[in-house]
């Protein structure tokens, strides 16, 4: 039996948690309000109360856990990609902390525990599936073959979903992070009211740039013709938005379960806790005669639990890394 300490703490939020021989104990998240008055992440902020959360993040994790420090085998940590402050936050401490009892480090893409939180509950995908990875800085399908055997076969070539929710949700003058506003806005709105451009892009590659400038035009030009046109109709400008970015995700993962012959399809990262995607997937499901797997709420936004399931199956095999180990902001899969 190993016991995996997870660190987390790529972006806002310090994260930590403890997986006993592979079942998540605790999961502590502790949130930055204090970008809500800057309408985005300010890095350095950021990584300023990391240094305040962790400490008292990591204790919480350990209690609820219900172990003593000194059980713990392995410390598992969130390498990359990032903001690279608040990555540095989190690797300091897993190092220190490892450092000072004799314990090996294991180092976690971001992206990969992401995909991994898929196996934190009962309901585990087989090998291989497609995954739709879907945050506020990376749109991906991967390939799954097993659990470090990942391939990015597409992904994003300028914007990532997530970021085109929270920019058209600012341009709607909803506050940060407004991506869940408008998913929350969109169940009274008609989906069907406005219709938006869906990129051309070929092979299975996403673009949302394009979609982005598209909304900004057109909030432009009808609030010249109507002053109060937002505030009459802001339901169906979400529901419209959202409708047509879920449905150029859909498009491409279509696309790419047909390529591939793979019908077991999982959704993971943040923007997959949006109820809008899940209920389109889980429509996909019967008539494609697919396997969807989507996971928990508490694991789809950035959390230590996924980064310690990574570590339980890095630490299986023995991969662990050294005190030189640094974080990397752009670390690739």
């Amino acid at each position: 039996m190993a016991i995996i300490l997870g660190i987390e703490s790529s972006c806002d939020d310090t994260s930590a948690a403890i997986c006993v021989d592979g079942k998540i104990r605790s999961n502590i998240i502790a949130s930055q309000l204090v970008h809500q008055n800057y309408g985005g992440v300010i890095p350095e902020l950021a990584s300023r109360v990391h240094q305040q959360n962790i400490i008292p993040a990591v204790h919480q994790a350990i209690s609820d856990a219900k172990i003593h420090k000194n059980e713990i085998d392995a410390v598992a940590f969130t390498r990359g990609p990032g903001l690279l402050g608040s990555l540095l936050v989190g690797t300091s401490f897993a190092k220190a902390f490892a450092l000072a009892r004799g314990l090996p480090l294991i180092e976690v893409n971001h992206m990969q525990a992401h995909i991994l939180a898929h196996f934190i509950g009962e309901d585990k995908p087989s090998f291989p599936f497609l995954c739709l990875t879907v945050s506020g800085g990376h749109t991906q399908i991967v390939l799954v073959r097993d659990y470090f055997d990942m391939e990015i076969v597409g992904q994003t070539t300028d914007d990532a979903a997530g970021e085109a929710f929270d920019k058209t949700a600012k341009l709607l003058g909803l506050p940060y992070p407004g991506g869940p506003l408008i998913d929350k806005y969109a169940k009274q709105g008609n989906k069907h009211a406005y219709k938006f451009p869906e990129p051309q892009i070929q092979g299975l590659d996403f673009s949302f740039s394009g979609l982005k400038t598209s909304i900004m035009y057109f909030v432009r030009d009808r609030i010249k013709e109507d002053q109060d046109f937002l505030k009459n109709n802001l339901f169906d400008v979400c529901a419209s938005v959202q409708e047509r970015i879920i449905s150029i995700l859909l498009n491409k993962l279509k696309k790419a379960s047909a390529q591939y012959n793979i019908h077991s399809i999982a959704i993971a990262g943040g923007v997959s806790a949006n109820s809008g995607l899940r209920t389109a997937l889980n429509e996909s499901a019967a008539d494609l005669n697919w396997k969807v797997y989507i996971p928990k709420f508490e694991y789809c936004t950035d959390n230590a639990a996924m980064i310690a399931i990574a570590g339980h199956y890095k630490f299986i095999k023995q991969d662990f890394v050294g005190q030189d180990i640094a974080p990397l902001a752009r670390m690739q899969f």
